[in-house]
């Protein structure tokens, strides 16, 4: 009977996170010493694979970023390749996701030559899962639906940043709701010293 409370509150608590939300200021992002769900989400190969999974096989920075269309986002994964270097040496993997179908992730690679794994939440379940999912301004409806291979026209993450154990416990998080402030490289590999 316990267990099945407990799991019947891990449930609802999953429920709960997992919905869109109206603005940025809203989010309930998944909290540090929380364990990121078991959500599937496709390569820019086209191979879908558990977040769970994925992060089970190495320590892990989770990146959400909006698409491939977002300036921003663009500059801060290509920061963050930039110490993807450091990044490793220090026993980590770096992982990005967001709602862009499989091949635009893959001309996102090739554009800002990056040599880390992005991976598709199209679907933007995951996202919603992690409390991040926020509608998006109408105006971006076509542009989503075509960077999403018509899969979503209206969901985009608020950007953010997680570090994760084997696990899959969340040992630090950055989020903003401010699109245009990002986590600095530096502030990065300071909370990735952290952890070592």
């Amino acid at each position: 009977m316990r267990h099945i409370l407990t799991l019947l509150l891990f449930l609802s608590s999953f429920i709960i996170n997992a919905q869109v939300f109206e603005d940025a200021t809203q989010i309930e992002p998944l909290k540090i010493g929380a364990t990121i769900p078991t959500v599937e989400v496709t390569s820019y190969l086209g191979n879908s694979k558990s977040i769970s999974k994925i992060a089970s096989e190495q320590k892990t920075v989770l990146v959400f970023f909006r698409g491939g269309w977002c300036p921003y986002c663009n500059k801060h994964l290509a920061a963050v390749g930039a110490i993807q270097d450091q990044i490793s040496e220090l026993g980590y993997q770096v992982i990005a996701i967001s709602p862009d179908s499989p091949e635009k992730l893959s001309e996102n690679i090739d554009k800002n030559s990056l040599k880390y794994e992005l991976y598709s939440d199209a679907s933007t379940e995951l996202m919603q899962a992690m409390g991040l999912a926020i509608k998006a301004p109408e105006r971006y409806s076509n542009m989503l639906l075509d960077f999403s291979d018509d899969k979503n026209s209206n969901v985009i993450p608020v950007p953010a940043v997680y570090i994760l154990d084997t696990n899959g416990k969340v040992l630090y998080n950055y989020v903003n709701p401010n699109y245009k402030e990002r986590l600095e490289e530096e502030e990065l590999l300071e909370a990735l010293n952290k952890f070592n």
